[in-house]
C-alpha cells in the first residue's frame, strides 16, 4: 500500500463521516491538511511584512505559469511553480537593487505576468475552457503526484521555518540591523520567496487565483487578533487555517450546502476572523 493510500485511509477513519469515505475526499482533505498550516505560517510573515501584495502578484503569474504550459504542450501543474519562483525571486532582485518602492516594482511585474497569461490564453478559446480551473481552484481533484509534491514541500517548510523562523522576524522588522548581526539577509529573503511563490501556486490548485490571498491573510489577521506574542500569532494562525480547511470541506460537501470548497474554508476562516475581532475589541 502507498504512502498516500495510507494516508488516505487514517483520514477516513479518523473522520468517520459519510462524505469522507470516498477516496478522492479523502485525498482533498489530506491536501487541505498539509496545505492549510504552511499557509498559516507564511501567511503570519505575509501580514507582518506587509507582503500581501507580492503574494497577489504570485498567484497571478499563475495565469503565465499556465498559459505557458498550454503553448509549449507542457504540464501546467510544472509550469506554474517553476514560472511563480522566477517571477517571486525576479521581484526580490529588483526589490534589492532598484529605488523604486516595493509596491510599484511589484504592480509593473503584477501587471506584465498577467498581461502576457491573458495575451496568451486570450488566442485559443480552448486554452480559456482549461484555465477556468486554476481561476476557482478545484481541491476535490488533487492526485497522488500533488500530495507527494505537498508533502515534500511540508517537510522543506518545516525544516526552514524550524531554523530561520527569528531570523526572518529579525530581518523583516530591520534588515540593515540584521546585517549588521551577521545574518545572511539577501539568503532568507530568497528562501522565503521561493517557498512562499511555491505555497502559492498550491494554493491556486485548491482554492484559485481569486481567493489565494485570502487563505494567507485571513488566518493569520485573525490570529494577530487574539494573540499577544509572535509565537502566539503562528500558533493561532495554524489552529486558524486547519480548522478552517477541514470545517470548510466538510460543510462544502453536504447536500444542503453544495458549495465550492475553497470559498468555504475562507468563509470559515472569515468567521474565526468576526469573532477574534470582536473578543480583541472587548478585551482592549
Amino acid at each position: 500500500m502507498t504512502l498516500i493510500a495510507t494516508l488516505s485511509e487514517f483520514i477516513g477513519w479518523l473522520l468517520p463521516f459519510e462524505c469522507m469515505q470516498d477516496r478522492f475526499m479523502q485525498q482533498a482533505m489530506l491536501g487541505l491538511v498539509l496545505l492549510a498550516p504552511m499557509a498559516a505560517a507564511m501567511g503570519v510573515q505575509v501580514v507582518n511584512f506587509r507582503m500581501a501584495f507580492f503574494a497577489d502578484a504570485i498567484s497571478h503569474s499563475a495565469f503565465a505559469g499556465v498559459a505557458i504550459g498550454l503553448l509549449f504542450s507542457l504540464d501546467p501543474q510544472w509550469t506554474m511553480p517553476l514560472f511563480a519562483i522566477l517571477v517571486g525571486l525576479a521581484i526580490m532582485a529588483a526589490q534589492r537593487r532598484s529605488a523604486l518602492s516595493s509596491d510599484t516594482i511589484i504592480g509593473v511585474s503584477f501587471s506584465a505576468v498577467m498581461a502576457f497569461g491573458i495575451a496568451v490564453v486570450s488566442r485559443d478559446s480552448g486554452m480559456r475552457r482549461q484555465i477556468d480551473q486554476f481561476v476557482f481552484g478545484d481541491i476535490l481533484t488533487i492526485d497522488d503526484t500533488g500530495l507527494l509534491c505537498l508533502i515534500a514541500l511540508f517537510a522543506a517548510l518545516l525544516a526552514f521555518q524550524a531554523f530561520s523562523y527569528n531570523r526572518l522576524l529579525y530581518v523583516g522588522l530591520n534588515p540593515v540591523l540584521a546585517k549588521a548581526h551577521c545574518v545572511h539577509v539577501a539568503v532568507y529573503q530568497y528562501l522565503y520567496v521561493g517557498l512562499l511563490s511555491l505555497v502559492v501556486i498550491f494554493a491556486v490548485w485548491i482554492v484559485g487565483v481569486l481567493l489565494v490571498t485570502a487563505l494567507l491573510v485571513v488566518p493569520a489577521a485573525a490570529a494577530r487578533c487574539m494573540a499577544r506574542t509572535a509565537g502566539g500569532m503562528f500558533w493561532w494562525a495554524i489552529i486558524v487555517s486547519v480548522s478552517s480547511a477541514i470545517i470548510g470541506l466538510l460543510i462544502s460537501a453536504q447536500p444542503w450546502a453544495d458549495t465550492a470548497t475553497g470559498a468555504t474554508v475562507i468563509l470559515v476562516a472569515f468567521g474565526w476572523f468576526t469573532v477574534s475581532a470582536a473578543v480583541s475589541a472587548v478585551r482592549a
